[in-house]
């Protein structure tokens, strides 16, 4: 097939652009020009057109009246290449996110507070405009962001304009040339040798996440499957999934450093904001059922490995890169404000400790609680 990739020199398009020539299919990328990539194939192979997908008449000048078996947006002003490409391909292949989901961007989006747990692909906002049920309080449409209004939007027009186009739900993305390293908060502060390490409500949360070379075999199995995916929504995600304080200790493990770990509040925990990258520790994880039954995705790269070679290649690429990457993170590095931080904690820890009680509280008698509960059966013990 003709393929045109928009984008292709990001995080994950080499490693798409690269499957899709291994195929057999003839590739093209649409990009600025601005940043070339040892990883593609050389321009006999992969023709380059320059030109800016976020601006109209470039992206008409530069593809013309030019059709195209298959087409990727992956990157430039999606509502505006998917009216652009109207009549000139009969496969879309479309990337959007996961804040089409209630939940996401304000906890308060739903009831119970937060995302659905997992949220599957029809648990998504339906656009504004769009008729929803009065019954679901999950599919309010009155605390939307203008920023997730429009990305709800682009997700709709995409399938209004071509109906049978196949739509990714990307989450978190790591890994080599990763867009928010969040695991530099982490890392740096492990190469400087702090010992003190803040976490918010102790390190618990999830999110989902996916590798740079898992996203790309999750794209391209939709591809090998294209009658299949015609029309769909899929989520993307890794098989396992970290909460920030097992990003934490895989990180101790790579660098043979051992933090102290600080756990605080949420709310007085702001160190470790750059790490979450969210208004709440709530956990955001999609449910990727449907990519995997329909399309028979699994990892290419189990994520303990992917999460430590991220560790190596940041280690390895970002010290030069600091100051970028510290204003991408909005992390300030204040060692010592977080010196304070950890010092009241140690005091609260103290103080904390000379609370008596009565009887301490226990974990029931499920599995953790006394050799014999008040029933006289050892804890744990089911009858049968």
């Amino acid at each position: 097939m003709r393929i045109l990739v928009i984008g292709g020199t990001g995080p994950t398009g080499p490693f798409i652009v690269n499957g899709l020539v291994e195929r057999g299919h003839q590739v093209t990328i649409f990009h600025t020009g601005r940043h070339e990539v040892d990883s593609l194939p050389p321009p006999e192979v992969v023709p380059h057109i320059h030109g800016d997908p976020f601006d109209a008449d470039s992206v008409a000048t530069c593809l013309g009246g030019q059709t195209w078996d298959v087409v990727f947006a992956m990157y430039g002003r999606l509502r505006m290449l998917v009216e652009y490409l109207e009549g000139k391909t009969p496969r879309l292949f479309s990337i959007g996110g996961v804040p089409v989901y209630p939940g996401f961007a304000n906890d308060v989006d739903r009831f119970p507070d937060g995302m659905r747990f997992p949220s599957a692909e029809d648990d998504a906002y339906p656009p504004l405009g769009h008729a929803t049920s009065l019954s679901d309080p999950s599919k309010r449409a009155d605390n939307r962001s203008e920023k997730v209004g429009k990305i709800i939007q682009s997700e709709a027009m995409v399938f209004d304009r071509h109906p049978d186009a196949t739509h990714f739900r990307y989450p978190y993305i790591y890994g080599p040339h990763q867009v928010v390293p969040k695991e530099w908060a982490i890392v740096k502060r492990a190469l400087d040798g702090r010992k003190p390490l803040i976490l918010a409500d102790g390190g618990r949360t999830v999110e989902s996440a996916a590798y740079v070379e898992n996203v790309a075999a999750a794209v391209l199995a939709a591809v090998d499957r294209i009658d299949v995916s015609a029309g769909r929504v899929y989520n993307v995600a890794d098989d396992e999934l970290f909460s920030r304080l097992q990003v934490v200790q895989v990180v101790e493990e790579v660098l043979g450093h051992t933090f102290e770990r600080i756990n605080l509040p949420f709310e007085v925990a702001s160190p470790a904001y750059p790490t979450i990258h969210h208004h709440s520790s709530q956990h955001r994880i999609v449910d990727t059922t449907r990519i995997r039954t329909e399309l028979g995705y699994t990892d290419v790269v189990a994520p303990l490995d992917a999460l430590r070679h991220t560790v190596r290649w940041q280690v390895a690429n970002l010290p030069s890169q600091h100051e970028r990457v510290m204003k991408v993170l909005q992390d300030p590095f204040d060692y010592a404000a977080e010196d304070r931080l950890a010092e009241l904690y140690r005091q609260l820890i103290t103080d904390c400790a000379t609370v008596s009680f009565e009887r301490n509280p226990g974990y029931s008698s499920g599995y953790y609680g006394p050799e014999e509960n008040p029933g006289g059966k050892r804890a744990g013990m089911r009858s049968t």
